[in-house]
């Protein structure tokens, strides 16, 4: 027996990362100061257009059986429990619960944003359209009441084929202790 295995937290299935796509099938937004759609807006991607977001289901017992779900820019989208909505803002890639914490309504419609102070980005946000509450997509926090969205991690890995383009893996964010 290795005495450290002792210490050793055993590994939880919702640690397992999920593979979501390569990053050249997400448009970049917020380049363009003048978009001011919601996220599952189709844009520009490459030679083709692309909603603006991809949404997955990952159930927390297996994350390999994760799925994509279709994304729609109108307002129905059922049952959004282990759902992840991913992105790419401003070349970082975001991952966060699909469902808005306040209203339960779909982040898909929401609209990305800069959080500024006096002219300096300190932070990027998204206004939830159905009663205009904002969330850090770095934090979770709300800006106003107690409510937390779940902020997922991002990893970008090579390609497993050799190619130049990035892989984007995500997992739920890990508790501490």
């Amino acid at each position: 027996m290795n005495f450290l295995s002792a210490f050793r937290t055993p590994s939880r299935p919702e640690a397992q990362w999920f593979k979501v796509g390569l990053a050249s099938s997400f448009p970049d937004l917020g380049l363009d100061d003048e978009d001011t759609h919601n996220l599952a807006h189709t844009r520009p991607c490459n030679s083709e257009t692309a909603p603006g977001c991809k949404v997955f289901h990952v159930p927390k017992e297996d994350p390999s059986l994760g799925s994509e779900v279709a994304v729609s820019e109108d307002e129905g989208a059922g049952d959004m429990t282990n759902q992840v909505l991913v992105f790419q803002r401003k070349g970082k890639f975001h991952a966060i619960d699909h469902q808005c914490p306040h209203s339960s309504f779909p982040l898909s419609q929401g609209i990305p944003f800069d959080i500024e102070d006096f002219g300096i980005v300190l932070s990027a946000g998204i206004t939830c359209p159905k009663h205009g509450w904002s969330f850090d997509l770095f934090s979770g926090r709300a800006d106003r009441g107690n409510y937390k969205l779940k902020v997922w991690e991002v990893q970008l890995r090579d390609s497993s084929n050799g190619a130049s383009d990035k892989e984007v893996w995500v997992r739920r964010k890990q508790r501490i202790g």
